[in-house]
């Protein structure tokens, strides 16, 4: 089956109706009148109220685009910037099953966080781990969110300074990092327990 389009409200004064994709080969559509007189996709069939916008809308081919999702789960870790790129790759092995698309990966968390950063120096991660806390200190009097420990309320400003999510191309079966990326977790409390991520991927198969 072909994944539908996000069905996203379109604004309009009446109940609102939504894009639909159909399943047929298709690219990204252009429509200024929705509807069976748009000749400009005919792969896309759409029920939006014509108000003289401009509609963009993007079907998948059918049988050649291929989604996948997993929930990878890692290991407690204590407080800190951790390199876990090989648990997240070796958590969803059908991605090299890709030639070319996208990966997302999504911190379930809110005092836990994810960024892209230099994956070949441990000082490098030392060095964000002393930051950090320096910027955001345990315990400070002008935080008023205390009842889950002192490293709570600093742990979810610290995870709002860094990714919930990461978006990395995928090539070839393999997360197109640069040469010296590398995916890391920021754990920001001092027992944070295992962390869990949605990695979701979407693009075209390898054969």
């Amino acid at each position: 089956m072909v994944p539908p389009v996000a069905e996203e409200p379109y604004p309009s004064r009446g109940p609102a109706r939504y894009l639909v994709a159909v399943a047929r080969p298709a690219r990204v559509g252009c429509a200024t009148r929705p509807g069976p007189s748009c000749g400009r996709s005919k792969a896309l069939k759409c029920s939006l109220p014509y108000r003289g916008r401009r509609v963009l809308a993007i079907a998948s081919r059918q049988n050649s685009t291929v989604w996948l999702q997993r929930e990878v789960r890692l290991d407690a870790r204590p407080r800190g910037f951790h390199l876990v790129t090989d648990e997240v790759v070796e958590g969803v092995p059908e991605l090299r099953e890709l030639r070319v698309g996208l990966a997302s990966v999504f911190m379930r968390h809110t005092s836990a966080s994810l960024t892209l950063n230099e994956n070949a120096s441990p000082d490098v991660r030392r060095d964000f781990a002393t930051w950090f806390d320096r910027a955001v200190p345990d315990g400070a009097d002008f935080w008023t969110h205390t009842l889950e420990g002192p490293d709570d309320m600093p742990a979810h400003l610290k995870a709002s300074l860094t990714d919930s999510s990461l978006t990395i191309p995928v090539r070839d079966g393999r997360l197109a990092l640069g040469t010296w990326q590398g995916i890391y977790l920021c754990e920001h409390r001092d027992s944070g327990g295992p962390r869990r991520l949605l990695v979701t991927a979407f693009g075209e198969p390898s054969s």
